[in-house]
């Protein structure tokens, strides 16, 4: 590690430029549209109660930036492959935003409960990391801003269980380039092996990996267009994973 906060120290003003470079003319992809609070698998004549509430925090990946709408990003596609497992509907809520980083995503939480836009939840799914790389927090803070936001989700929400999405790959992404694409590829690494072990310590906390092969996937087919946000193929494939570890790991949580 020393030698890499060397090599950060050495290389920083062209990181410094590259960043700037990367903020200027990357494209920006909008958020995708759509509601943000629903039920999946109930029509106007069902009765159903929902037989799992799940929220789902994030970033932009959470906002489903790279998808055109929500049913196309991750809070669609996660909801209706529950749906489909479960063969009973889902409540869900998403709060995510682009830029946001865990303590942004916290500060939401509070703010929404304290409006009354916060409804009771069983599981919490976390889409977050990036920004919290790019901020360059050390991973000690950074696990203590995941402790932040699942007391908080705990004590507003009553959020029982959490799954965590792995912290995204920057070394793959193809919008970076080098040598910034390293210097965030390794902070993204140092975040996630610090997420693992966070999840590791609590039997009520599950990490998640992305569903995806680096030696037999092409990682430009699973992006979106601007090489930095996941595109329609990678929500699928995110969703339709989840859906299957929250269905075959929470069981319990399951309201009859």
């Amino acid at each position: 590690m020393p030698t890499f906060t060397a090599a950060k120290v050495a290389l920083s003003p062209l990181l410094i430029w590259q960043g700037r470079q990367v903020r200027r003319e990357a494209p920006r992809l909008p958020e995708a549209t759509g509601p943000r609070l629903g039920l999946a698998g109930m029509d106007r004549h069902s009765s159903a109660m929902p037989r799992l509430r799940v929220l789902i925090v994030g970033g932009s990946p959470g906002a489903g930036v790279g998808a055109a709408t929500q049913n196309e990003a991750l809070a669609g596609r996660l909801s209706q492959a529950l749906t489909r497992r479960l063969k009973a509907p889902i409540a869900w809520q998403l709060v995510a935003r682009t830029g946001w980083t865990t303590a942004d995503a916290t500060s939401a939480l509070r703010e929404l409960s304290a409006q009354g836009r916060l409804p009771p939840a069983d599981v919490m799914v976390t889409a977050l990391g990036v920004n919290d790389t790019v901020r360059q927090t050390s991973p000690r803070r950074w696990t203590a801003h995941l402790d932040a936001l699942e007391a908080c989700a705990r004590e507003l929400a009553g959020v029982h269980q959490i799954v965590a999405t792995a912290v995204p790959p920057m070394h793959l992404f193809p919008l970076l380039p080098q040598p910034l694409r390293w210097v965030l590829g390794r902070s993204a690494q140092a975040l996630d092996a610090a997420l693992v072990q966070w999840t590791a310590d609590s039997g009520t906390r599950a990490y998640f990996e992305m569903p995806y092969d680096p030696a037999r996937d092409e990682v430009r087919a699973l992006m979106a267009s601007d090489g930095f946000h996941p595109g329609p193929l990678l929500y699928q494939r995110w969703g339709e994973a989840l859906a299957l570890q929250i269905a075959a790991d929470y069981q319990p949580l399951m309201r009859l």
